[in-house]
């Protein structure tokens, strides 16, 4: 097994030294806040505007926040889903991360505020997130997004978002399930990006990365049972393939996908599982593994040089997907 990233490591003496207890001991708003304050970055990069709206949402409206590079359009999009344990993350959280790939890829990016856990448990984040993406692909033209390319992707929860969100819309275009806004026109979709993704389910899958790279290395595996525990309010919800997406039996038809995974995180092995189930099924697969890596590194942009070199690698597979379709 490779060497921790001395920077990687670093972060972690900088977490241990925190007096803050571990997440399962916080409130929900102190852990939120908690996550704002560590994933602030000094240095802003700069794109070419930002707006900020909301669209019609199932329960609610939901509020975005786009990025628009600076270079001449229509541009194609990439809805962009925090992470967070469905609880914590929010626009701010991630948007030096939203303002790299919008000028990396040259892409607007649509940043999703989806309704968070424990206040609104699945499906309410799955709902938002292929709401918004729906509203992106029959409005996105109004904001200047070429609808004919559109891509999904995320970190950690905001992984399995992107996950379902393929599902949903292969199984939308079969007429597994229907929509009220028009039923008739399927969610086509370039690429997907799951960095990091928590894809499995508490009740059914085990993998060793859980008990190799459970404590110490910043999300620990107490931490993800506990994000569980307010994600899914109903033990059956553990297996729903929307929830779950490991557990679909069918993963073929779905886009194009870069898998971004971290040799000292606990959710290493699923996301590898779920990357090899993609190309089982045919499914074009670029798998970047950064085994000295930590979950969450690509937030840590002002700390750990790699995250730059993971966030322009997705950039380069983003403009390879829009370019071949």
């Amino acid at each position: 097994m490779a060497e921790l990233d001395p920077q990687a490591k670093a972060v972690l003496e900088r977490v241990d030294e925190s007096v803050l207890p571990s997440t399962p001991g916080l409130s929900v708003e102190s852990g939120r806040t908690s996550l704002e304050e560590f994933f602030t970055t000094e240095e802003i990069e700069p794109v070419g505007t930002i707006s900020e709206f909301s669209v019609p949402g199932p329960a609610s409206d939901i509020p975005l926040r786009v990025y628009v590079p600076d270079s001449d359009g229509p541009h194609p999009a990439l809805l962009y889903y925090h992470g967070g344990g469905w609880v914590r993350g929010s626009l701010d959280t991630h948007d030096d991360v939203c303002r790299t790939l919008c000028n990396s890829a040259d892409c607007i990016v649509v940043s999703v505020d989806y309704r968070r856990a424990p206040e609104s448990p699945f499906p309410a984040a799955v709902e938002d997130a292929y709401a918004a993406a729906r509203w992106v692909m029959h409005h996105g033209a109004e904001i200047g997004v070429d609808t004919d390319h559109i891509a999904v992707g995320g970190d950690s929860a905001g992984g399995q978002l992107t996950a379902s969100v393929t599902l949903l819309a292969r199984d939308e275009s079969t007429g597994f399930i229907g929509s009220s806004e028009n039923p008739d026109t399927g969610l086509e979709l370039d690429h997907q990006v799951l960095i990091y993704p928590a894809v499995a389910s508490p009740l059914v899958h085990t993998f060793d990365s859980y008990e190799e790279n459970g404590h110490g290395y910043f999300l620990e595996h107490e931490s993800m049972q506990w994000y569980y525990d307010q994600y899914l309010s109903h033990f059956t919800d553990a297996r729903n393939e929307y929830a779950a997406p490991l557990l679909a039996d069918d993963f073929t038809e779905l886009p194009s996908a870069t898998v971004l995974t971290c040799g000292f995180d606990p959710l290493h092995d699923e996301g590898v599982a779920y990357a090899d189930r993609l190309e089982t099924a045919g499914v074009s697969v670029m798998h970047r593994e950064y085994e000295r890596q930590i979950h969450g590194f690509i937030n840590l942009i002002d700390d750990i040089d790699a995250a730059s070199d993971a966030l322009a690698a997705i950039a380069s597979d983003l403009r390879d997907s829009f370019a071949s379709r």
